[in-house]
C-alpha cells in the first residue's frame, strides 16, 4: 500500500478532528487532507511523474508535511535535507539523485542559486514572493482548488517512497531507498507495540527531514488518529510546560533532549504535572544507564529506549509495561523484524556473545541508490548487515544490548556524523597536513566531534576557533568539530593505519 493512502484513509475516517497543531494553528485531518491535494495539483502542474525524485530543504513547517505527502501520493519520492547543510552538500544530493524538483525558501534558493543553476534543476520557493528561476508555489496554490485534487496513489509496496541520504566511511553518502512497504511495515509495528490510539496527543519537538521525526513521530500519530502538538524547534522549559498544559500522552527525544530537559528540570521551581503522560521515548542514539536513572528519579517514568537505523527504520523496543525496560537495553526485535548476531566468521554468536548485528523483515531498506557495489556489501544471504555490535541475553529472553558500532559512526545530538567527510574538508584548509576525527564521550551531545589535527610546515600554531568556522562554510553545524587538538604527528600502525582508538585514549 501507498504511505500516503494509508494516512488518506485516516484523515476521512476523523474528519474534523484536529491532526496537528502547529504553533498554536490547528490543522484538522480534512484540512491536511485537502492541503495535500491542493499540493499535489501543484507538484503535478510542475511536471512531476511517479519515480522522480523531489527533495525539500526546509525549516520545520506544515509545507514540509503536505509536500511531502503530496508528492508521495502521486508516485514521487521524497529526498528530505537537513536544514543546516550547506550549498556543497546540497549540490552533491541533488545531483546524485538526480532530482526533478528542488523546493526550499527563497533566503536558500538566493544563497544557492549559481549551483542550482548550473544543475538545471528546477526550483519552487515556499514564500509568496518572485523570485528569478523559480515558481512560488503560494501563487501556484491561488489557482488551484481542493476539488481538482489528482492524487491517484500510483505507487506502493516495493516502489521507492523515500532516499534518505546517509553518510559512508569513503566520504560519499549514499541514498538509502525506502519503499512504501518499508515505512506502512514499521508504521503498524510501532503502532501495535506502543499501544498507539486516537486517544493519543503526542509532542513533536523533532525535525522533520529525520527518520526519527518524520517516520516514527509523525507518520506514527497521524496513521493513528493521533493529535500532535508541533513546535517548530526545541526548547527545554517550553517542552515541559507544553507537556502539561496540552495533556500530552507521548513525547519522542534524543539523549540530548533528555539531558537538556533534565537540566531544566533542575532549574523548575514548581514541577510540571505529568499525570497525562503515558510514554517518553528515545532513540537515534544511545541512551545513557545515568540519565535513563537520573530521569525516572525525578519524573517517576522509565524511558522506553528502541533501536532503529536509517535503512531499517526501527529494529527492536524495549516492552511497554514499564516494568520490562532495562537500563542499557534496546529491548527486543519487532513483531516483524528478524535479528541475529554473527561473530567474525558470519557464523550466529554464542548467546551472550558481541557480534555484528544482522536484520531482516519488511522494514528493510531496498538498498542504495545507484550504488549497487554497495548494496551488494551491505547483505549476506538476505541479511542487513547494520554494522552494529550487539549481543543478545539467554538469561532475558534474548533481549538486545548494543556494544558500539563496526563502522566509525559518531552519533551527536542523534544525528549521524562520519569521520572521513570532516576530515576531508579539514585538509582543504591551508594550515592543516591531515587528521583524524574522533567522537569522544559528551554528557549533552552523547558524543561531540572531535579533530587531532597536524599543522603543516611553516604553521607553528593556528587559531582552533578559525578552523571550525572554516568548517562551519563547507558543512552543517553539528558535523563541524566542537574542539580541535594539535598533535605532531598521528598515531599509526605498522601498515600505516591511523590508530583512532589511541587517540580517544589521549582525549577523552
Amino acid at each position: 500500500m501507498n504511505l500516503a493512502q494509508k494516512i488518506h484513509e485516516t484523515a476521512v475516517n476523523y474528519d474534523i478532528k484536529p491532526a496537528i497543531v502547529f504553533e498554536d494553528k490547528s490543522y484538522s485531518f480534512t484540512d491536511i487532507d485537502r492541503e495535500v491535494g491542493r499540493y499535489a495539483s501543484v507538484l503535478k502542474k510542475l511536471g512531476i511523474s511517479p519515480g522522480d525524485r523531489v527533495a525539500f530543504q526546509l525549516d520545520k513547517c506544515m509545507e514540509f508535511i503536505f509536500l511531502h505527502l503530496a508528492n508521495l501520493s502521486i508516485g514521487g519520492i521524497t529526498l528530505p535535507l537537513n536544514s543546516g547543510y550547506q550549498t556543497d552538500e546540497v549540490e552533491y544530493f541533488l545531483s546524485d539523485s538526480g532530482s526533478a524538483l528542488f523546493v526550499t525558501d527563497s533566503n536558500r534558493y538566493q544563497t544557492q542559486q549559481p549551483m542550482l543553476e548550473k544543475l538545471g534543476v528546477k526550483v519552487a520557493v515556499v514564500n509568496d514572493t518572485a523570485e528569478a528561476g523559480a515558481t512560488s508555489l503560494p501563487a501556484l496554490l491561488k489557482k488551484v482548488d481542493s476539488a481538482t485534487e489528482e492524487r491517484d496513489f500510483s505507487t506502493g509496496d516495493d516502489d521507492i517512497a523515500v532516499i534518505c541520504y546517509t553518510s559512508g566511511t569513503t566520504g560519499r553518502s549514499k541514498g538509502a531507498m525506502i519503499t512504501h512497504r518499508n515505512l506502512v511495515a514499521n508504521m503498524l509495528d510501532l503502532e501495535n507495540i506502543w499501544r498507539w490510539t486516537d486517544n493519543d496527543v503526542l509532542l513533536h519537538i523533532l525535525p522533520l527531514f529525520h527518520v526519527h521525526g518524520l517516520f516514527v513521530a509523525l507518520h506514527g500519530a497521524l496513521n493513528a488518529g493521533s493529535t500532535v502538538i508541533m513546535h517548530d524547534r526545541f526548547d527545554p522549559g517550553r517542552t515541559w510546560r507544553t507537556l502539561a498544559e496540552k495533556g500530552c500522552t507521548m513525547m519522542m527525544g534524543v539523549p540530548t533532549i533528555y539531558q537538556r530537559l533534565m537540566n531544566e528540570w533542575d532549574k523548575l521551581l514548581e514541577k510540571p504535572d505529568l499525570s497525562s503522560l503515558r510514554v517518553f521515548i528515545s532513540g537515534s542514539a544511545p541512551l545513557s544507564v545515568n540519565l535513563f536513572a537520573r530521569f525516572e528519579k525525578a519524573t517517576g517514568f522509565k524511558i522506553l529506549e528502541r533501536y532503529g537505523m536509517t535503512e531499517t527504520g526501527m529494529n527492536t523496543s524495549n516492552a511497554y509495561n514499564p516494568a520490562g525496560r532495562k537500563p542499557g537495553s534496546v529491548g527486543f526485535p519487532l513483531p516483524g523484524v528478524r535479528l541475529k548476531i554473527v561473530d567474525g566468521e558470519g557464523k550466529d554468536a554464542v548467546p551472550g556473545e558481541i557480534g555484528e548485528v544482522l536484520l531482516q523483515g519488511d522494514n528493510v531498506f531496498k538498498g542504495y541508490w545507484q550504488m549497487p557495489d554497495k548494496t551488494e556489501e551491505s547483505f549476506v544471504d538476505g541479511w542487513f548487515r547494520s554494522g552494529d555490535l550487539g549481543y543478545q541475553d539467554p538469561d532475558d529472553g534474548m533481549r538486545v544490548y548494543l556494544a558500539g558500532r563496526a563502522k566509525e559512526l559518531i552519533i551527536t545530538g542523534g544525528y549521524n556524523v562520519y569521520p572521513k567527510e570532516i576530515e576531508t574538508v579539514l585538509e582543504t584548509h591551508r594550515a592543516v597536513k591531515e587528521c583524524a576525527v574522533i567522537g569522544l564521550f559528551d554528557e549533552d551531545f552523547g558524543e561531540k566531534v572531535t579533530a587531532a589535527v597536524v599543522l603543516k610546515e611553516g604553521f607553528y600554531k593556528a587559531d582552533p576557533a578559525e578552523i571550525i568556522t572554516f568548517c562551519k562554510g563547507k558543512l552543517a553545524a553539528y558535523k563541524c568539530p566542537k574542539t580541535i587538538y594539535f598533535i605532531d604527528e598521528l598515531p599509526r600502525n605498522a601498515m600505516g593505519k591511523i590508530q583512532k582508538n589511541q587517540l580517544v585514549e589521549m582525549y577523552k
